[in-house]
């Protein structure tokens, strides 16, 4: 299960839209998904420790992802190179031991 934790400010478009993404990949994809709002205490601590200028900003398991538009293809390809192994896989065909 991935971490996911958004940093957002009220009346934000790009924090809406990156709601919507989170929204529709917590469908494909295992995802615990925290909003936590920029002016709360949390949200000025996350802001300043991971260097958060500008919202939303998303963080990945405590790493910070991406500050402002969340780019879903680039959002996506991490999320998969990250499923853990044999998650959603299709199985691999027997090899052949006779060569």
């Amino acid at each position: 299960m991935t971490e996911m934790t958004l940093v957002t400010e009220p009346r934000s478009d790009s924090c809406d839209r990156a709601k919507e993404v989170l929204h529709y990949l917590s469908a494909e994809f295992e995802l615990t998904v925290t909003e936590i709002a920029l002016a709360s205490d949390e949200g000025r601590r996350l802001a300043a420790e991971h260097a958060i200028l500008t919202t939303p900003g998303l963080l990945l398991d405590g790493v910070l992802f991406s500050c402002g538009e969340v780019d879903e293809g680039r959002l996506r390809m991490t999320l998969a190179s990250i499923r853990p192994i044999g998650h959603a896989v299709p199985a691999l065909p027997p090899v052949d031991q006779r060569r």
